[in-house]
C-alpha cells in the first residue's frame, strides 16, 4: 500500500522533495495535479470537483488503499476523498489547507477569484517578484522559492484562476462530510501561517478524529521549513495504523 503526496498551490510534485529525502519506505509517490506539471485531459476544467474526480481515478488504479498526503489544496482535495471515498485510504495526513464554512480565503485567493483583478494579476506575474513574495511573505527558502516561481507557466496560472474561482464556498460545501472519513488521520500545521491560521488546522483535525495535530513552529509550506519533523511525523503516523 504507497504513500501518495499531493502538492498545492502554486507547486508541483517537487514541493515534496525535502520530505521524501527524510522518508526511509520506498514506496511513496508525488503526483503532479493536472496543470501543475501534470498534462491537462481533454475537457478538464480545473476545478476543484474535478480535481477530486481526478484523484479518486488515479487511486482506483492503485488496486488498494493508499497512505494519503496533502498540503495547502492537496490537503483540501484529499480530505473530501477521504470523507467521500474512505475505501481508497489507509491513513490520511495533510496541514495547512482548510476546510471550514468558517474560514475567510486570504487576500491573494480574493483577487484570483475576481475575474477581471484575477487575470491581471496572472498576465503581469513574473518569476523573480514571485519568489521574492515566497521568501518575505512565506519564510520559504530562497532555493525552493526560486525553484517554485519557475515552474508557474500558463497552464498552472490559468488552473489556479480556475481552481479558486470553484472554491468560493468550498468550506461550506465539503466541511459537512469529514465527519464520514475513517482512516486514521494526522494534522501538521506551521502556525506563523499568515493565510491560514492554526485554528483551522485544529477544526480539520476535530473533524476527521486525528489522532495528532503537530504543530510546527514556521510557516506555510512546512513540507519545505520542516521536511525532517513532517517526514517523522508521517512515519509514526504510518507505523501506528500498520
Amino acid at each position: 500500500m504507497p504513500a501518495i503526496l499531493i502538492h498545492g498551490v502554486p507547486d508541483t510534485h517537487r514541493v515534496w522533495s525535502r520530505v521524501r529525502r527524510h522518508l526511509t519506505r520506498t514506496d511513496v509517490e508525488a503526483w503532479d495535479l493536472p496543470g501543475f506539471g501534470g498534462d491537462l485531459p481533454p475537457g478538464f476544467g480545473s476545478t476543484k470537483e474535478e480535481y477530486v474526480d481526478w484523484l479518486v481515478e488515479r487511486l482506483e488504479h492503485v488496486g488498494e488503499p493508499v497512505d494519503l498526503v496533502g498540503h495547502d489544496w492537496g490537503c483540501m482535495l484529499t480530505a473530501r476523498i477521504a470523507s467521500l471515498r474512505p475505501d481508497l485510504v489507509r491513513t490520511w495526513a495533510g496541514g495547512n489547507g482548510p476546510v471550514s464554512a468558517r474560514y475567510v480565503w486570504h487576500p491573494l485567493a480574493r483577487i484570483w477569484q475576481d475575474g477581471v483583478a484575477g487575470d491581471r494579476f496572472m498576465a503581469e506575474l513574473e518569476p523573480t517578484s514571485l519568489a521574492k513574495d515566497l521568501v518575505t511573505g512565506f519564510d520559504v527558502p530562497a532555493e525552493a522559492a526560486e525553484a517554485m516561481a519557475g515552474h508557474v507557466d500558463g497552464p498552472m496560472k490559468d488552473s489556479i484562476l480556475r481552481l479558486y474561482r470553484s472554491a468560493l464556498t468550498v468550506g461550506a460545501e465539503w466541511e459537512p462530510a469529514l465527519a464520514d472519513a475513517t482512516a486514521p488521520a494526522l494534522v501538521f500545521w506551521g502556525v506563523r501561517d499568515p493565510a491560514v491560521p492554526t485554528e483551522f488546522g485544529e477544526r480539520l483535525g476535530t473533524a476527521l478524529r486525528a489522532s495528532r495535530i503537530l504543530k510546527l513552529d514556521c510557516n506555510h509550506w512546512t513540507v519545505l521549513e520542516k521536511p525532517a519533523e513532517v517526514a517523522a511525523a508521517l512515519e509514526a503516523h504510518w507505523s501506528r495504523s500498520a
